[in-house]
């Protein structure tokens, strides 16, 4: 991903930030990349947008 990529984190990591997925907004249409916030330089996985409102409804 661009250096210019905005990611986010969930509001439940807390205020030291702690070792969470980020994603990224902005992206095409139905893209949602996904992180390791502790491997900022690493691998990004991309994954459909149906896919990952599935993934975070699952965890609610």
């Amino acid at each position: 991903m661009e250096s210019t990529t905005q990611w986010r984190k969930s509001t439940y990591s807390g205020p030291t930030g702690g070792d969470c997925v980020e994603v990224a907004d902005g992206c095409p249409a139905g893209a949602v990349p996904v992180r390791d916030s502790k491997r900022p330089d690493g691998p990004v996985v991309t994954v459909g947008a149906g896919a990952w409102r599935a993934f975070v409804d699952g965890l609610r």
